[in-house]
C-alpha cells in the first residue's frame, strides 16, 4: 500500500510524515551542536570571584526573564543549585524568605496595569501582522510556481530584478513620507495601500488575468530567444503574480520589521522589552499555526464547489479576505494605541524635549551605509551573519519548491501543503524557543549563534544529497511506502522548517543581542547599514548564484552539485563570522559590565548618609 496514493489527502499525510521527520532530525542536529560547548566555559570571572559556582552567562538576554538570579552580597557569597537546595536543610526564616521570594516572582510574571495597556494591543497587532503574512507568503509561492509556463526557477529572478529594486525604492519613499507626515500618519500611508492591493488582486486582477497577461507577446519573444530566458519571460507573462509576490515579501519587511517594531520600541522601555519581546515570538508562532490551518481549510474547500467553478479563484478571495480583515484589526488596534498610549507618552516627552537641545537626525545613503559597514569589523561580521543566512536559505528553498511543484501541480493542493508546512513551522519554533532559552543560559551566545548555520548546513546538504542520488535511493523510498520525489519534498520541508525555527528562536535573538553593547551611534548606523545592504544582499545574492547556474547548466536540477558546494562554502564563512563576532561581543559586554559596575560604585557613597539617617 502506498502512502501517497490518494491525491486529495496527500497534503495531510505529507504533513504527518513531515512532523515525524522534523522531530527526528532536529534532535540529532541540535544535540550534536550544543554538546561541543562546555557550560563551565561560560562562568563569568566576576561571579567566580564572589563564590558563584552555578552556570551563568556573561551577557543580558531577553530569554532570562524567569531565571533565578542572586546578586552577590556580603551575606550571600554562594549561589546554590537546585540539587544543593534539595540536600541542605533550611531554617524557618529562610523558608519564609523563599516563600516570599516565590510569591514575588509569581506577582512579577503578571504585567502591571500600565504594562498591560501597551502589551495587549502590541500582541494583537503582532498576531494580525503575522497571521496575514503567513497567508501571503504561502499564496505568493502558489501563484508564481504554478503559473502558466512558470516554476520555482522564476523566484531568483524576481528577488534580484523586481524585489530588490522595489525595496530600495520604498526606502526613498518612506524617508520622504517621514519628512512630510507625522509618524502615525506614515503608518496608515504604508499599510492601507497594501490592503487595497491585496483586496483588488483577488476581486479584480486575478479574475481578469487572461486579458491582463501578455501571453501572445511573450510567446512571440520566446520563439526567438534561447530556452534559458524562460524564467525572465515568465515574470513578464505573469506580471501581476510577480507584483503580488513582491508586495507579499514587502509586507513582512515593511509592516512587521519596520512599522511594528518602530511602534513597539517607541512605547516599550528597555526593561519591558527584555521582559516581553520573547513573548511576541511565542505569539508569532501561534499565528503561524492558526494561519497555516486556515490556508489548509480554504484550499480544501474545492471539494464542496460545483463543477466548472475556478476553485483557486474562490480560495484566493477567502485568503485575501482574511488578510484584509487582519489588516483592519491591525489599523484599529494601532488607532487605539495612538489615542490611549502614545499620545500621553508624547506629552511627557515633549516637556523633556523642550528643555533639551535639538539634534539633527543623521541619514545614511546607500554609499555611506556600505562604507560604514566595511569600516567596522563588528558590524561587518554581524552583516555577514545576515547575508549568509539569506543566501543559504535561498539556495535550498528554491530547489525544494521546484520539487514541490512536481509533487503538487494543482494550486489548491500546493496551498494545502504550504498550510500544513506553516503550522508545523510554528509548532516546531515554539519548541525551539523553549530549547533556545536553555542553550543561551547554559552555553552562551556563541553556541546560540552557531546552531542555525549547523542546522542549515546539515539539513541542506542532506537535501542536495537526496537529489543527486535519487535513483540509488529508490529502494529506500519504496520501503517507506512513498516515491523518491515525495521523499525529497518531505526532506526539503523538514530542512526549511528546522532552518526557519532555529532562525526565529536563536538567530534573530542573537542578532538583536549583538547590538546591546554598542553605543547609540553604532546601534543606529550599524542597524541602518545592515537593513539597507545586508538583508537585500543576502536574498538577491543567493538568487544571483542560481541565475548564473541556470544560464550555465540549464536547470536547477542540473546545478545541484554546484549548489551543494556553494552551500558548504557559505556555511564556512558564516561559522568564521559568528566565532569572530562572539569574541568581540564578549569583550564588549565585559567593558559594558565594568562601566556599569563603576557607575554603581560611584553612586554608593551618596546613598549611605540617607540610610544612616
Amino acid at each position: 500500500m502506498r502512502i501517497f496514493s490518494n491525491n486529495r489527502s496527500s497534503a495531510s499525510r505529507a504533513g504527518i510524515m513531515m512532523v515525524t521527520m522534523v522531530l527526528f532530525l532536529s534532535g540529532g542536529v541540535l544535540l550534536s551542536n550544543v554538546n561541543a560547548f562546555s557550560p563551565q566555559g561560560h562562568i563569568s570571572k566576576a561571579n567566580t570571584q564572589h563564590g558563584i559556582t552555578a552556570r551563568t552567562r556573561s551577557m543580558p538576554s531577553p530569554f532570562a526573564t524567569t531565571e533565578f538570579a542572586l546578586t552577590p552580597s556580603p551575606t550571600h557569597k554562594t549561589r546554590l543549585s537546585m540539587a544543593d537546595v534539595a540536600l541542605e536543610p533550611q531554617s524557618s526564616g529562610d523558608d519564609k524568605k523563599q516563600k516570599k521570594g516565590f510569591v514575588g516572582q509569581l506577582q512579577g510574571i503578571v504585567p502591571k496595569r500600565e504594562e498591560r495597556q501597551k502589551l495587549i494591543p502590541l500582541a494583537l497587532m503582532f498576531f494580525s501582522i503575522l497571521f496575514s503574512y503567513t497567508i501571503l507568503r504561502d499564496t505568493k509561492d502558489v501563484l508564481m510556481v504554478t503559473a502558466p509556463k512558470s516554476g520555482a526557477e522564476v523566484i531568483p529572478f524576481i528577488k534580484t530584478y523586481v524585489n530588490l529594486p522595489a525595496a530600495i525604492g520604498f526606502t526613498g519613499i518612506y524617508a520622504n513620507l517621514c519628512d512630510r507626515m507625522e509618524q502615525k500618519n506614515v503608518f496608515y500611508a504604508c499599510v492601507i495601500p497594501f490592503l487595497a492591493f491585496f483586496g483588488l488582486f483577488a476581486t479584480v486582477v486575478y479574475p481578469f488575468r487572461g486579458a491582463l497577461h501578455p501571453h501572445g507577446l511573450v510567446d512571440a519573444l520566446a520563439a526567438n530567444l534561447p530556452a534559458n530566458f524562460a524564467a525572465p519571460l515568465a515574470i513578464v507573462r505573469n506580471w501581476s503574480f510577480a507584483l503580488f509576490y513582491v508586495m507579499a515579501e514587502m509586507w513582512g519587511s515593511v509592516v512587521l520589521s519596520l512599522l511594528f517594531w518602530g511602534v513597539a520600541n517607541e512605547v516599550m522601555t528597555v526593561d519591558e522589552a527584555k521582559k516581553y519581546y520573547p513573548l511576541f515570538g511565542m505569539g508569532a508562532n501561534v499565528a503561524l499555526i492558526f494561519s497555516g490551518q486556515y490556508v489548509r481549510w480554504v484550499s480544501q474547500m474545492r471539494s464542496t464547489l460545483a463543477p466548472g467553478v475556478d476553485a483557486w479563484a474562490v480560495s484566493l478571495r477567502y485568503l485575501m479576505g482574511a488578510v484584509v480583515a487582519g489588516g483592519g484589526v491591525l489599523i484599529g488596534t494601532y488607532k487605539y494605541m495612538q489615542d490611549k498610549v502614545v499620545a500621553p507618552m508624547q506629552k511627557k516627552k515633549a516637556l523633556v524635549a523642550a528643555a533639551a537641545p535639538k539634534r539633527k537626525k543623521e541619514k545614511m545613503t546607500l554609499k555611506e551605509s556600505a562604507k560604514y559597514l566595511m569600516s567596522s569589523p563588528y558590524i561587518r561580521d554581524l552583516a555577514l551573519l545576515v547575508i549568509s543566512y539569506g543566501m543559504c536559505i535561498n539556495l535550498v528553498e528554491v530547489s525544494w519548491k521546484a520539487k514541490l511543484k512536481q509533487a503538487f501541480p494543482n494550486p489548491n493542493e500546493y496551498s494545502a501543503f504550504m498550510g500544513n508546512f506553516s503550522s508545523v513551522t510554528g509548532a516546531v519554533t515554539l519548541m525551539m524557543m523553549i530549547i533556545g532559552r536553555t542553550i543561551f543560559s547554559k552555553y552562551g551566545w556563541r553556541a546560540g549563534a552557531l546552531v542555525t548555520p549547523t542546522m542549515i548546513g546539515v539539513t541542506g546538504l542532506s537535501f542536495f544529497f537526496l537529489n543527486m542520488f535519487q535513483g540509488a535511493l529508490t529502494p529506500l523510498s519504496a520501503l517507506l511506502g512513498t516515491t523518491p520525489l515525495m521523499l525529497a519534498v518531505l526532506v526539503g520541508a523538514a530542512q526549511n522548517i528546522m532552518s526557519k525555527s532555529s532562525k526565529y528562536s536563536l538567530f534573530d535573538p542573537c542578532k538583536e543581542m549583538a547590538y546591546i553593547p554598542l553605543d547609540q551611534e553604532q546601534k543606529t548606523k550599524g542597524k541602518a547599514a545592515i537593513d539597507v545592504i545586508g538583508n537585500p544582499l543576502g536574498k538577491s545574492g543567493g538568487a544571483l548564484i542560481q541565475q548564473i547556474l541556470i544560464f550555465g547548466v540549464g536547470s536547477l536540477a542540473s546545478a545541484t552539485p554546484y549548489l551543494a558546494t556553494i552551500l558548504m562554502g557559505l556555511v564556512f564563512v558564516w561559522f568564521r563570522a559568528a566565532n569572530s563576532l562572539a569574541g568581540q561581543f564578549n569583550v564588549a559586554m565585559e567593558a559594558t559590565d565594568a562601566a556599569a559596575a563603576a557607575e554603581a560604585a560611584n553612586t554608593e557613597p551618596e546613598k549611605e548618609p540617607e540610610s544612616q539617617g
